[in-house]
């Protein structure tokens, strides 16, 4: 068992080391934001900045680009997002953002959605979807 685990280990190590940086994108309507503002918009403590309704939106439970949004911009892991929208929803407080199936599906939805946010990796973003999204590395 303990070699079945250190392959693992190796195999998550490699595939995080070929990833990109998960990026945030927003359509053109959103103000920039900081980390601070992204954490409060995926957490719903902020609906709106300067006059605009944000809505962000999620890849699914389980997609890796999801997992290592939630590490690197909430320092949360999966568990512990799905706990706290658990708790919010049941106190009446919302629900968690809309999810997406994919990322092409997340690039489209937020670059033709006013107010839209979502996050890609970086090797996703393309000289045509630039034009039509902001883009905030972290």
């Amino acid at each position: 068992m303990g070699i079945r685990r250190a392959g693992l280990s190796l195999l998550l190590w490699a595939g995080h080391a070929f990833a990109g940086e998960v990026v945030v994108i927003a359509h053109p309507s959103v103000p920039r934001l900081d980390n601070v503002a992204v954490e409060r918009i995926y957490t719903g403590r902020v609906v709106e900045l300067g006059g605009v309704r944000v809505m962000p939106f999620d890849l699914a439970a389980g997609h890796p680009l999801r997992g290592r949004f939630l590490a690197r911009w909430l320092d949360r892991d999966e568990e512990r997002y799905l706990a706290y929208w658990t708790v919010r929803r049941y106190v009446g407080k919302g629900g968690p953002p809309s999810q997406v199936p994919t990322v092409a599906e997340m690039i489209r939805l937020v670059s033709t959605t006013p107010g839209a946010l979502g996050y890609v990796d970086e090797a996703d973003i393309r000289a045509e979807v630039k034009g039509n999204v902001t883009v905030l590395l972290r």
